[in-house]
């Protein structure tokens, strides 16, 4: 017998009794909820206002002819000391509450700025990327100035060609007058030597004619 305890006693794998507990069972959310409800209105004027009549209901109804507590006041004494003595436990249940309570929000307050800054964090690092990478492109700006520049550069070109131009244009004009007036004075003299009144010409025509020299 005792080997088959100490054998069932040494298995692992065999989920141990549950011992049933004989103290009484309460559901603590439950308490506590009635806990706070009870703590709420002790620390209200309502409260005060409904204890006050009741303490001053009682002395008025004890010094009467129709007392009901012969222990002088005492019972009355009694029940504020009980009154007391529950409301401080229920009030602490309750401030217990609402401590666990902040400071669930505040881990969860923690958590959400721990993540807050840390977006904030990541955002910057973008923005600061983001900055370095617009340095390098041609802004607006710098690409009005660049086409600025060009046009300038463009228009003075345009300029000197233009001028050259005008001059080729002049001294072409020259020549041509020239080379017309050459001709015309060469039908002219041809003109003249079908008539029989000049001479022809010995030279080039360059030379002078040979009546004008002898002439001369």
């Amino acid at each position: 017998m005792a080997e088959r305890a100490a054998a069932r006693r040494a298995r692992l794998d065999v989920p141990a009794e549950q011992r049933r507990s004989r103290r009484p069972h309460y559901d603590p959310d439950a308490f506590g909820k009635s806990s706070e409800r009870v703590a709420r209105f002790l620390g209200t004027a309502k409260f005060l206002v409904y204890m006050t009549i009741f303490i001053a209901v009682w002395v008025i109804v004890n010094i009467s002819p129709f007392a009901f507590d012969p222990y002088t006041f005492t019972f009355l004494t009694l029940l504020l000391s009980l009154q007391a003595s529950y409301s401080a436990p229920l009030i602490l249940l309750a401030q217990n509450r609402q401590a666990d309570r902040d400071r669930i929000s505040s881990d969860e307050d923690r958590a959400q700025n721990a993540r807050l800054m840390a977006e904030v964090e990541y955002l910057t690092r973008e923005l600061a990327s983001l900055r370095q990478a617009v340095g390098e492109v041609a802004t607006r700006d710098f690409l009005r100035e660049q086409l600025r520049e060009v046009t300038e550069e463009v228009l003075s070109r345009s300029g000197e060609s233009n001028g050259l131009l005008l001059y080729d244009r002049a001294g072409r004009e020259k020549r041509e007058e020239r080379e017309q007036r050459e001709r015309r004075a060469e039908r002219k003299r041809r003109a003249k030597q079908a008539r029989g009144e000049e001479p022809a010409a010995v030279g080039g025509l360059g030379e002078p004619f040979a009546g004008e020299t002898a002439e001369s």
